[in-house]
């Protein structure tokens, strides 16, 4: 049965599409079946895969929604192996719609468990915001992955997010573990990028992905193109690196979760919300 990996980070601008996107190409490149649910009303991991978000009729919406069956939104997407749920312009009032309804933290649950048999990992892209539409991600997922930036800031907000995340295993889901941190904007011309790689890898230890992901042209360069950097650009470092975080998952998380660590929070919670005052970069 799939794993279900929620991209969380309510901080925009940290590369969490970019990483979900991209992730889920290279995963699909190893073989493996990949669904990626797009439940940010921008709808950036939806055109990344390839898909004009003005094209697209029923998508994550209308699932929650109730009006449409899992079976009749999932579309295939540019990259071999990754299928998509996507977003449109109508998932940006979803949360008040939903806010009425009785089980409103568990309607992203029911809809992928009709379908998790069928996938190897189901990514979901949450927005950046802490709203109703993140909760249901973090209540239908497994592990909860946070892209993080290498900028002065990364960790800065991050006590509100860790707070989400023990009220969801508190309340809602307690099987949901902090399972890894992605380092993404990487720019390693400056001191305080090599800082802040430093100070997260002391506070997380071990649930920081060896591979950081470097500042890159390509990378941002390929949303516009509808392509994730595997097939824009096969050659980039941005690829190779993407390439290498897969491997690391896989390494991580196929073998049905074995050797998670269970006291994540606590190593989360004692982390800094930003970097200490004076660090400058070079």
């Amino acid at each position: 049965m799939g794993q279900v990996f929620s991209l969380c980070n309510q901080k925009g601008g940290v590369g969490k599409t970019t990483t979900a996107v991209n992730l889920a190409a290279a995963l699909g490149m190893c073989g493996k079946k990949v669904l990626v649910v797009d439940v940010d009303p921008q709808g950036n991991a939806t055109s990344g895969l390839g898909l004009n978000k003005s094209e697209i009729g029923a998508g994550a919406y209308e699932l929650l929604s109730g009006e449409i069956e899992v079976s009749e939104v999932v579309v295939p997407t540019c990259v071999t192996n990754v299928f998509l749920i996507p977003s449109n312009s109508h998932l940006a009032g979803a949360e008040i719609e939903l806010i009425q309804h009785d089980s409103r933290e568990y309607i992203l649950r029911s809809v992928l468990e009709r379908v998790c048999g069928e996938y190897d990992f189901i990514l979901v892209d949450c927005p950046p915001s802490l709203g109703l539409l993140t909760l249901n991600a973090l209540v239908a997922s497994d592990q909860m992955i946070i892209p993080l930036q290498c900028e002065y800031y990364a960790l800065e907000g991050l006590g509100q997010l860790i707070q989400t995340y023990q009220l969801v295993r508190d309340k809602l889901n307690p099987k949901l573990q902090i399972s890894g941190v992605i380092l993404t904007m990487a720019d390693f011309r400056t001191n305080l990028t090599q800082q802040v790689i430093e100070d997260v890898r002391n506070h997380f230890q071990d649930k920081v992905f060896k591979t950081v992901i470097p500042r890159s042209v390509k990378i941002s360069e390929a949303p516009s193109f509808g392509k994730p950097i595997a097939l824009y650009d096969p050659h980039s470092r941005g690829a190779k690196c993407y390439e290498e975080i897969a491997r690391e998952f896989l390494s991580r998380f196929s073998a049905a979760g074995s050797g998670l660590r269970q006291d994540t929070e606590s190593e989360i919670a004692s982390a800094p919300r930003a970097l200490p005052h004076g660090r400058s970069g070079s």
